[in-house]
């Protein structure tokens, strides 16, 4: 605890964000879940060498989609040297939160320091109650939040080294603690918590998480999503220099950004509409972010007046996994040499020290 921290520039980063879907259609390029996982660590290879600072994945349980990311992120970790590894988000839910630990430790030291954990409550999902599934139903008096929030705090005691099981002492438990092993060191600090509101930004803000600003929001002010997204960042900012933490805290937001540049291009996404939309979610009135859609320096313009693209220091970019590595790793360079600058970004390419 201290004073209220200094204002620590931040250079901007991005990242690729992946559902990782798979399909067996004439159309897919990603037929199976092998083609999946494969195509996503060689789409971060691809981005490393095109200066992309972060290659992070969706995570959903039950559907043809990336559902275990930290042994993926490993394989990311040792085939790649500079890259970020990440998750937006990990729903805790489903987590065994030692063993969540253990894993996320182990995918860090192979990446050297490079995972960034998103985490969250989770969202809505094809499965009901899935997690219950997965032997974790809430215990009595505690809803599906406060059990998420009671597995963060076991988490982050675990991968900060507190002693978290007692010894064996002749088959009863002894005195002494013990930690889960491994332990990567700096780990603490690159856990984000995925917020889907203004108050879960603000608890993120005081227990000083990363904040990963959700691609949809559960709530309606009637402003546009970017303006609604950049009051929450805000709000995860007051908090956070309120609670007195000393380091300066990470925030991401991740938008949908398709450069057209060719025929394909047009036929596939000639047709959106660049709106935000409204709609009924999870019990609540919420707001989705739009697509970005068009001419690249179209596309650069807008994205330079956006409020929470302003905000933050990373930008997450969707993918249309199914389409392939040549196909994504050509937008990602489109994006990188035509719209990335005019946010602020300059690929990096040499190694950040870790932290």
């Amino acid at each position: 605890m201290g004073g209220m921290p200094a204002v620590v520039e931040q250079r901007k980063r991005i990242g690729f964000l992946s559902f990782g879907h798979w399909q067996n259609a004439s159309w897919s390029q990603t037929h199976t879940a092998a083609d999946a996982l494969a195509q996503t660590v060689e789409l971060a290879v691809a981005a490393e060498e095109l200066g992309v600072d972060g290659a992070f994945v969706r995570v959903h349980h039950f559907a043809r989609q990336l559902s275990a990311p930290l042994p993926l992120l490993a394989a990311i970790g040792v085939r790649t040297s500079r890259i970020e590894i990440g998750t937006g988000v990990i729903d805790l839910r489903y987590e065994n939160p030692l063993y969540l630990a253990e894993e996320a430790a182990v995918a860090d030291l192979l990446a050297g320091g490079r995972l960034q954990l998103g985490v969250s409550r989770g969202s809505p999902e094809p499965a009901y109650r899935g997690f219950d599934a997965f032997g974790y139903a809430p215990p009595e008096g505690l809803d599906d939040a406060s059990y998420s929030r009671a597995k963060l705090d076991l988490f982050l005691a675990a991968i900060g080294g507190a002693g978290v099981v007692p010894t064996d002492d002749g088959g009863r438990p002894g005195a002494g603690r013990l930690a889960i092993q491994p332990q990567s060191p700096g780990l603490a600090e690159r856990i984000w918590w995925g917020s889907g509101s203004r108050e879960t930004a603000r608890w993120a803000g005081e227990q000083g998480l990363n904040l990963m600003s959700s691609t949809l929001l559960l709530e309606d002010t009637s402003v546009p999503f970017d303006q609604l997204q950049a009051e929450q960042i805000a709000i995860f900012r007051e908090a956070w220099a309120a609670a007195g933490h000393e380091r300066t805290p990470r925030v991401s937001v991740s938008r949908s950004v398709l450069p057209i540049t060719s025929d394909l291009d047009r036929r596939l996404f000639g047709r959106d509409a660049n709106e935000d939309q409204v709609g009924w979610l999870d019990g609540a009135i919420s707001r989705f972010g739009r697509s970005y859609t068009g001419e690249p320096d179209r596309i650069a313009a807008e994205l330079a007046e956006d409020a929470a693209v302003s905000a933050a220091d990373t930008i997450l970019l969707t993918v249309p996994s199914q389409l392939g590595v040549d196909y994504n790793a050509a937008l990602l360079e489109t994006i990188a040499r035509d719209i990335a600058p005019a946010i602020g970004w300059n690929p990096k390419t040499v190694p950040e020290p870790v932290g």
